[in-house]
């Protein structure tokens, strides 16, 4: 038999996070201290997790709290609304999808994604992008419910995540047409020319890096950036050469604002569609990863 989750300890711990102390909360309750900490106490034991640190007298939520306290958030909010509902004083709001996407993944598959969002059920979505460590820690802490990238960690760090293939491509090397005498004597025509790279945290940075050192090319970088528009912009700009798939560049290439210098024979640059194991998934972040094609 499942847990049963007392709603009235689940308020009581929703009022401590958010007054930051139990002596604040229990004033906000008009319960007394001894009181309210006991059922704190009652609380964590009935969910077997511990909810709070307390350092020097001061209470902090652990990261398993923070998530609880969302939960918390989303329930009485909910509450609050059915009552609503049910007395016809408001409609019931949209259902919800947060989208986490690393800079560089292109724009167009974000829209993508969006549109088949909408196209499932009319909904309010969320955008966020960042670095991947950052995201990833917002996915499984069930603040986020998919996240697109390039970069999966492995070992334990991987554990409750599941990763789906959304494209696979081969990455190339692109220039203003200045760079174009290249192509001659390519790969070792870009030693020592100006290059535009992703940073650590994607893995086609890992993977340019030994491709560097397997054909003995000295690498100029000159900038580091994950946003794949700041890549193209200033490598149309002449500023140097980027690495990357050709769908991303599609738009520049056909306006001759960039060209082809030489295909990395075993380099590819994969995109992940990644959700993190819960209990209750996102019914629409479930479709989107049945029934999503780029």
């Amino acid at each position: 038999m499942d847990p049963w989750i007392n709603y009235h300890h689940l308020f009581y711990f929703k009022c401590i996070a958010e007054e930051g102390s139990v002596s604040k909360a229990a004033e906000r309750l008009r319960i007394g201290q001894p009181t309210l900490s006991a059922q704190l106490k009652t609380f964590e034991d009935t969910l077997g997790v511990q909810l709070f640190e307390r350092q020097h007298k001061k209470i902090f939520l652990t990261e398993q709290g923070q998530v609880a306290l969302d939960y918390a958030r989303n329930i009485f909010k909910m509450g609050s609304e059915m009552y609503e509902v049910l007395h016809d004083r408001i409609r019931p709001s949209k259902p919800s999808l947060h989208l986490g996407a690393l800079d560089s993944v292109p724009k167009q598959i974000i829209l993508q994604i969006v549109q088949h969002a909408l196209g499932i059920s009319p909904c309010q979505i969320t955008l966020s992008e960042g670095k991947s460590d950052e995201l990833l820690r917002e996915l499984t802490a069930h603040r986020m419910d998919l996240l697109i990238t390039n970069f999966l960690p492995s070992g334990v760090d991987a554990k409750g995540l599941s990763p789906r293939s959304l494209t696979k491509k081969n990455v190339a090397f692109y220039g203003a047409p200045k760079f174009k005498s290249l192509r001659k004597g390519f790969p070792k025509s870009l030693s020592g020319q100006p290059m535009i790279f992703p940073t650590y945290d994607s893995k086609l940075r890992q993977d340019l890096d030994h491709w560097a050192r397997l054909h003995d090319i000295d690498l100029n970088i000159i900038t580091e950036s994950q946003d794949i528009a700041v890549k193209k912009l200033l490598a149309v700009n002449e500023l140097g050469l980027i690495a990357t798939a050709a769908h991303t560049v599609t738009r520049q290439v056909l306006a001759g604002e960039l060209v082809e210098i030489g295909q990395l024979q075993g380099i590819y640059e994969e995109l992940l569609l990644v959700t993190a194991q819960r209990k209750i998934a996102n019914p629409i972040a479930a479709r989107i990863v049945e029934t999503f094609v780029v």
